[in-house]
């Protein structure tokens, strides 16, 4: 508020907003707090609308919205663990087929949980899920 940043305290206002929501759809007293993982499910959430809003404001020609939602985008980010690269989710995901024993690609929905679940929040679903269809084809 001091640097005069309002965007930043826009968008932290709005994700304070977002944690009493969460809270109250979990029906909880005011006073219990929210786990770790359910704040960092809250901030992906909100990532995800922003990437998403994004996409919507530049079909629609609105760089200037556009503009906005990137930068409220890299301020959430700033909140969330490290994303795993390409490679590092290649890996995994090689072994994870071999222990599945998946060979084609009916089974690319089971591989995608799998490795979704063994990452919990350090990769994108979209990063896995075109990782899984590279290793596949």
């Amino acid at each position: 508020m001091r640097a005069k940043d309002s965007v930043k305290v826009t968008t932290l206002r709005g994700l304070l907003s977002a944690f009493v929501n969460e809270s109250v759809a979990k029906k909880r007293k005011p006073d219990e707090e929210l786990s770790d993982d359910e704040v960092l499910e809250v901030i992906r959430r909100g990532v995800k609308q922003r990437k998403d809003a994004v996409e919507i404001f530049h079909k629609g020609g609105r760089e200037d919205l556009a503009q906005n939602e990137e930068v409220e985008v890299k301020i959430l980010n700033e909140f969330l663990p490290a994303q795993m690269s390409q490679e590092e989710i290649l890996k995994i995901a090689e072994v994870k087929k071999a222990e599945l024993g998946i060979t084609d690609k009916s089974k690319m929905g089971m591989l995608i949980g799998a490795i979704a679940k063994d990452m919990k929040g350090k990769a994108d679903g979209a990063t896995i899920k075109r990782v899984v269809e590279s290793i596949l084809e």
